[in-house]
């Protein structure tokens, strides 16, 4: 019994690193990402080497293994919005006399905001565009919504960012 406990959840172990190598090195972090993949391996030789041992006699070790793989990806998700690695483009579309006041707001958090001019259905519109760390988009999203000011916001993962304000590598 204790076998089918330790590859279940050194699966786990082992999936949500997997996760978090390929957040880093989709991120740009090939160091770290290395790193990590050493101990995957490690993890991922030492439960396929326990499953297959006796998989004919002991058919439930490859149900283990997939529940372990289920849950690996879960909570490795979980850790990964947790560490909120790497950088974000939050866009806002505001009208055009609310953008002052929300980039003056934003502004005053130590958000670097482009403010620009752009054209929506019916009205001219203001454009917001701020780069940030990803660790701080709810404390961003939650300014944005306390301001009342209606937006419409977009968010995109962003790889590497070039200069600007606020935002150090």
């Amino acid at each position: 019994m204790f076998s089918y406990f330790l590859i279940f959840f050194a699966k786990i172990i082992e999936v949500s690193l997997t996760t978090i190598r390929i957040v880093l090195i989709t991120r740009g972090e090939k160091f770290y990402g290395a790193i990590i993949g050493f101990f995957e391996v490690l993890i991922w030789l030492y439960v396929i080497g326990t499953v297959l041992i006796g998989i004919n006699e002991q058919p439930f070790k490859m149900v283990t293994y997939a529940l372990g793989f289920a849950c690996g990806n879960y909570i490795g998700c979980i850790l990964e919005d947790k560490l909120a690695l790497g950088l974000m483009t939050i866009n806002a579309i505001v009208s055009v006399k609310d953008g002052e006041e929300l980039a003056k707001i934003l502004r005053k958090q130590n958000v670097g905001v482009t403010l620009i001019e752009a054209e929506g259905l019916k009205e001219e519109k203001k454009m917001l565009i701020l780069h940030v760390k990803r660790k701080r988009k709810s404390e961003i999203l939650r300014v944005i919504e306390n301001s009342e000011i209606n937006a419409v916001i977009s968010l995109a993962d962003t790889k590497t960012i070039y200069g600007g304000y606020g935002i150090r590598k």
